[in-house]
Parts: C-alpha cells; sequence; structure tokens
C-alpha cells in the first residue's frame, strides 16, 4: 500500500476516498490528535474529508491545517502535541493522481514499522470506533504563521531579488517568509490550482525553463521552484543556470557542515548521488549512503553525526530543525547564501563529472535484478546491494535499480572522465541485457 512517499498513485483508482477513510480509522486506533493538510488538487478536499470522518469516528481529534505545504503539516505535528499528520498530496505528481503522505512528531515521515502497522490495520480492517456521543472534532489551525515564525529566525543580512515559482502549488508560505525578511520577491504561477495550468508540478530544468529566462533577463540573485506540495526546492543561479542536484545538494551541504560543531560530520545521500557531493565535501565531511527515497534519508538523519541530509531530486533535511524535507526552509537559506556571495561563482566551485541515466524496459523487473546480482557480485569485489546492485571504482561508478513504480530497471554510471563513464555505462548494460534475456 505504502511507496517510498506515502500512498500515492490515480484518483477512483489505487487511492479512493474509501482508502482515506481506512486510513483516518486505522490511525485513529492509537492517536488522540492528528494533523491534517492538503495540496490544492480538487481531490484533496473528499480525501480530506474521508480521511477526517475515519479519525473523528475513532474519537480522535482532527486539527485541520487546509490548504498549506507538506512541510508545513509535518512541522505542525510537533507543534500541537499531536501524534501524527497527514498530508493529502501527490507531491510532484501529476493533477490525476493523489495520495497520503503520513508523519510523526518529529517530522519525520512514517518509518517502516509503522506504515507496516497501518497498512496491516487497513488490510484486516482493525478500528476503534465510538459511540456517536464521544465523536473527535474538527477545528481549523493557522501551522502557516507557526512555520513563518520558524522561518523568521533566518538571517539575511543583505535581502536580494528573488523569483519564485510555486507551479500553482501549496508554497506560498515561502512567499511571505521571504518578504518578511526582507526580500523584493516576484512570483510565477502563484495561484494554488491543483490542474498544475502554469508547469507540471515537477520543478525539473525543461519545465522551469520560464523562471530561468525571467531570472536571466533580471537582477534578480536566484530563481526558486517548488512542486505541488513544496517539499522539494530546484534553483537557478543569478545568471540563469538551472542547478543540478547535485550541485544544489553539495552547496547545501558544505554550508551545513562549515556551521556543524559535529566531530566527523556525514552527510546523508542516496546511492545515485554524484562524485560531486563527495568530492565538495572532503576532507571536512563524508557521505553516508541510503536508499533512494526521502523517507530513508530522513531515517539515517536521525543519527547524532549526520547534520544534513538531501535527495538530488529537490528533498532537503537539516536534522537540527526538522525530518522533514523542508522546501520553504530550504528556499530561505539558499537566497541567505546568495545575499552572501553569488550563486554563480558558488556553483562554478563545485567540480562536475559525466554522467548517465538511462532506464531499460523490462516484464520481470525482480528477477532480473536478482540475475543481475547474482553476476555483479561474482565478477567485482566493491559490490553494494543497498538498494539495487552498486559497484565502485576508484575513477567512478555504477548503479542498477528497479524503479519502485514501473516496470524499469535504472542504469547510472559516473567517471572523472567521459571516456569511462561510457565504458562503464555499456557494461552495466550489456550485464542487464543478459539478464533481461535469459
Amino acid at each position: 500500500m505504502f511507496g517510498t512517499s506515502g500512498i500515492r498513485g490515480p484518483v477512483g483508482e489505487e487511492v479512493t476516498a474509501a482508502l482515506a477513510l481506512d486510513v483516518g480509522r486505522a490511525l485513529g486506533v492509537d492517536c488522540e490528535r492528528v494533523v491534517v493538510g492538503r495540496d490544492p488538487r480538487e481531490s484533496g478536499r473528499l480525501l480530506t474529508d474521508a480521511l477526517t470522518a475515519g479519525l473523528r469516528e475513532s474519537g480522535t481529534d482532527v486539527l485541520d491545517a487546509g490548504l498549506a505545504a507538506t512541510p508545513t503539516v509535518a512541522r505542525a505535528v510537533g507543534w500541537q502535541d499531536a501524534e501524527a499528520g497527514v498530508s493529502v498530496t501527490a507531491s510532484h505528481n501529476p493533477a490525476p493522481d493523489n495520495g497520503l503522505k503520513l508523519w510523526q512528531p518529529s517530522g519525520q515521515a512514517f518509518d517502516e514499522k509503522r506504515r507496516e502497522e497501518i497498512s496491516r490495520r487497513v488490510r484486516e480492517g482493525e478500528s476503534n470506533l465510538v459511540p456517536w456521543d464521544d465523536l473527535g472534532e474538527r477545528r481549523e489551525i493557522d501551522a502557516g504563521e507557526y512555520h513563518l515564525n520558524v522561518l523568521g529566525e533566518i538571517e539575511i543580512d543583505d535581502p536580494a531579488s528573488v523569483i519564485v515559482d510555486l507551479g500553482n502549488g501549496a508554497g506560498g508560505v515561502t512567499v511571505d517568509a521571504l518578504q518578511r525578511l526582507g526580500c523584493e520577491v516576484e512570483t510565477l504561477n502563484a495561484q494554488p490550482d491543483g490542474s498544475f495550468p502554469g508547469r507540471p508540478s515537477e520543478p525539473t530544468a525543461e519545465n522551469c525553463e520560464s523562471l530561468r529566462a525571467l531570472v536571466e533577463a533580471s537582477n534578480a540573485a536566484v530563481g526558486l521552484a517548488h512542486d505541488g506540495d513544496a517539499d522539494r526546492l530546484r534553483a537557478v543561479t543569478d545568471d540563469g543556470e538551472f542547478i543540478s542536484g547535485d550541485v544544489l545538494l553539495a552547496l547545501f551541504a558544505r554550508e551545513a557542515v562549515a556551521e556543524s560543531n559535529v566531530g566527523d560530520p556525514q552527510v546523508a545521500v542516496p546511492v545515485d548521488t554524484s562524485l560531486a557531493v563527495d568530492d565538495a565535501l572532503a576532507p571536512a565531511a563524508s557521505v553516508t549512503h541510503t536508499r533512494v527515497g526521502d523517507v530513508f534519508v530522513a531515517e539515517r538523519a536521525t543519527d547524532a553525526d549526520v547534520v544534513f541530509g538531501g535527495e538530488p531530486s529537490g528533498a532537503w533535511i537539516w536534522p537540527a530543525q526538522t525530518l522533514c524535507p523542508d522546501g520553504p526552509l530550504a528556499a530561505c537559506r539558499l537566497v541567505a547564501l546568495a545575499a552572501e556571495r553569488s550563486l554563480a561563482e558558488r556553483v562554478d566551485e563545485i567540480e562536475t563529472y559525466p554522467i548517465r541515466r538511462e532506464s531499460i524496459e523490462v516484464t520481470d523487473k525482480g528477477g532480473v535484478m536478482e540475475r543481475v546480482e547474482e553476476r555483479v557480485t561474482g565478477e567485482y569485489e566493491a559490490v553494494r546491494t543497498l538498494d539495487g546492485v552498486r559497484v565502485d571504482f576508484d575513477d567512478g561508478w555504477v548503479l542498477v535499480r528497479a524503479s519502485g513504480t514501473q516496470p524499469l530497471v535504472r542504469i547510472t554510471a559516473e567517471a572523472r572522465d567521459d571516456g569511462r563513464c561510457e565504458a562503464l555505462f555499456e557494461r552495466a548494460g550489456a550485464i542487464v541485457e543478459d539478464a533481461r534475456e535469459k
């Protein structure tokens, strides 16, 4: 039922009001208070109502944040002394999708144990329904104001001019926060609309071309872009360059390491992260790899020596503040960096390497991956199977892993020169093709 980012899928097929009701009942078994919020998708209204009904008929009070960024909802759980939070969102997915993401008081998404328990309760129909006169209450809360107060603690000595592309999502808190911090803010796609008419929800380089062009033609210090629920942040430099996820990760991580007082600090990143991050941090810190997915990065970020966690897709976690990916926090912190020194200059300092990513369609990705792992572990020494099969070399690495949602096997290869990158990729591709044909 749960993927790495909660429950997510097409509305009316995988995600229904009946499912939301069941999840509400399952949460209500041991929760007295639950924070609920949603992104702008129209289907979110009925899913929120169904989820709330399941909670209230279990005697659970619902604290309704209304239309709110996912990190706003996640942060409000601890603030309101609730046992859990639920974001009704499909994040960066297209408009036909929706979903439910569950949060702990620490801001961390439900871990595997808690996800499995909710799944079991839904599967077995377990609930704890109460009499008519003991139903939970539903009341509105201003979680956005609380989030704004937290973001207001960030210092921007010389407030900058900023352009923010909200992608018609729920990230308006970023605009409010930057304005409170003294920045001049221009917006794109600022009207919340779950059909995402301005651009697709995911803030990729292709989808953010209008933002890039506007920043290039202006005097803005930075361009910022969120997805539908604002848990992700991507950015454009002052000279109009869309910053790759790996480089942005390196910038954030390097700053977090510099600010920390932890001995031998670690930065948590997924196994498909570029060598650029390792090299940018050395020798001050080192990376610790996780499975792909911000929930796994957050789990590793609970370790005391981890000072930052991030995914190149745009999820950024400062564990000293919260264990949820907080796009508005990342936005404010990046503006603070841009106000101190040009982002274009900072990006130029990060050395990048040739990297190639492609996917191969398969009918039996489980069987293919089993055969790939057997062959690779027999031929190579530095093999890791944390998430797929990764082989590390002195001058590069290659990763083969199954897609979590599609009938695909993904191949990623990176090396410090083009020829070596191509050689690694071609070798991995040949192994996958051979495994597919057997």
